[in-house]
């Protein structure tokens, strides 16, 4: 028997379950399909194991939009606290402040390599790359070659599995917008207000964030409840294997597996996807043409996983997180979760870090055990010198596929090519969030493209282009004269250097 719902959404993560919630909030008939069995937030989510709370990335409740704000206090105003942001970056067992803070730096560094650190950058703006061919060279001309292979060349290697020559110059410029070492040292210097404004502010340098006390997950826990409080479905288990758009009754079908195997149908007016590009095309009829479909398989992903590690809590660091700048080790950042909450964290005399991996799903440390990736993660926290080993009493494996859409010398083509075919062959479809567009940005941004869509079907028309909504989720009427919104204001993931 079908199920029937004006709109389906595919994917709880914060683009479905903020369409679901606007929607069923104003009464319109919605289901959401997630396959997780267990958990809603998409990368959002936050894992509970034996009552220690992981959250998958680490999540700063931060945005330029006030819309967002007010819905995250909405839904949420009680348990949103207010923390400080420390983080810090760990180097040749120095852990200096980032942001930069000059004494800091100066103290770590030490006189003779902080002076050569400001000439080397002098001559970098003396002498620049005209035009910068890479990353490297991007980052050299902004902060001069000796902060760039003290603080950049390590860990962007690691996090995108090139090195720095091969990445794009156009990902640096994206996504280290408008910071340069001179900006830094001059935010280094101002007065730190206890709040940081939402207008005019890098994202890089914001000192101050909201966060659910027990992660990010809670936050959409809470808006899957209050969806199914307003007369909306939030499914959980059910794997979307196929859509297929029914021109006679202009309506959509939607084929999905439950837990215990067996199909489940569906029927909708609009189908909301934030699934993966990707596999969204895969599932389509009718089938796309033979263009769109080579667009969409020449999507690429970069894949990400963490292991918490359960220990006695001797304090050996305050952070949210550090970066590690240490080649010596695989991991790329570590996050101390009990000090983004104590909440997230069941006994006060225990701790969890959460050390990050980034890798590609097929490769070896993907397909390491459960306990090889423990026992890596183990050795490397106490190579570090940050837990001693006896300490370390327990861990867990939790792996994300396709955590960061890739950005290559294609993907632009490819995605502007999906983009027409759904607006040429597939009346009703709307893609939002990260993976639903091939957009790496944050939940704010995913919230936002969620927004708008939901505005659309409201209005019976298409009154806000979604792809116009930039990194910080601001909405922009207009680009520049023939600026293709695909490539609008995108927080880069890196592509190859020409």
């Amino acid at each position: 028997m079908e199920q029937q719902s004006e709109v389906l959404c595919i994917g709880a993560g914060p683009a479905g379950l903020t369409a679901a919630y606007l929607l069923s909030k104003r009464g319109r008939s919605v289901t959401v399909l997630e396959a997780d069995p267990r958990y809603v937030g998409g990368i959002s989510r936050t894992v509970d194991y034996q009552g220690f709370l992981i959250d998958i990335g680490g999540h700063r409740f931060f945005s330029k939009s006030r819309e967002v704000e007010d819905l995250w206090t909405e839904l949420l105003a009680g348990d949103m606290l207010d923390c400080n942001r420390k983080t810090r970056i760990l180097y040749r067992g120095k852990f200096y402040d980032y942001p930069l803070r000059a004494a800091n730096a100066l103290k770590q560094l030490g006189l003779f390599n902080s002076a050569a650190c400001v000439l080397s950058y002098f001559k970098a703006r003396m002498f620049p790359y005209r035009p910068p061919a890479n990353f490297e060279e991007w980052v050299v001309n902004q902060f001069g070659r000796r902060l760039f292979s003290t603080f950049f060349e390590t860990y962007t290697e690691k996090v995108w599995g090139m090195k720095c020559t091969e990445i794009s110059a156009d990902w640096a410029a994206q996504r280290i917008n408008r910071l340069t070492l001179g900006t830094a040292i001059l935010n280094a210097l101002k007065p730190r207000p206890k709040t940081s404004p939402r207008e005019g502010v890098i994202k890089t340098l914001i000192d101050r964030f909201r966060y659910p006390r027990r992660g990010p997950g809670m936050l959409w826990e809470e808006a899957a409840r209050r969806i199914a409080a307003q007369g909306g479905k939030v499914k959980m288990g059910r794997r979307v294997t196929g859509l297929t758009h029914c021109p006679e009754t202009a309506r959509w079908r939607v084929a999905a597996t439950t837990p215990d195997g067996e199909t489940e149908t569906h029927t909708a007016s609009h189908v909301i996807s934030s699934a993966p590009m990707r596999d969204l095309f895969a599932m389509l009829e009718p089938a796309p043409r033979a263009a769109a479909s080579g667009a969409a398989a020449a999507l690429r992903y970069r894949d990400f996983l963490i292991v918490g590690l359960i220990a006695r809590d001797r304090a050996p660091f305050d952070d949210n997180w550090i970066y590690i700048h240490d080649d010596r080790v695989k991991v790329g950042r570590i996050e101390n979760f009990k000090n983004w909450s104590t909440d997230m964290v069941p006994d006060p005399d225990m701790v969890c870090y959460g050390m990050e991996y980034f890798c590609f799903e097929g490769d070896r440390l993907w397909h390491s055990s459960d306990d090889e990736l423990i026992a890596l993660a183990r050795t490397e926290i106490a190579t570090l010198g940050l837990v001693e080993p006896e300490d370390i009493v327990d861990g867990v494996v939790v792996r994300q596929r396709k955590a960061y859409p890739v950005y290559d010398d294609a993907y632009g083509e490819n995605v502007a090519i999906l983009r027409r075919a759904v607006a040429d062959s597939y009346p009703g479809l709307h893609l939002v969030g990260r993976a639903g567009m091939h957009k790496y940005n944050n939940q704010d941004h995913a919230m936002m493209t969620a927004m708008l869509t939901v505005d659309n079907i409201l209005a019976g028309k298409t009154i806000y282009d979604v792809w116009r909504v930039n990194q910080d989720a601001e909405y922009h009427e207009a680009g520049a004269a023939g600026q293709d919104t695909v490539l609008a204001d995108q927080r880069a993931v890196p592509g190859r250097a020409a």
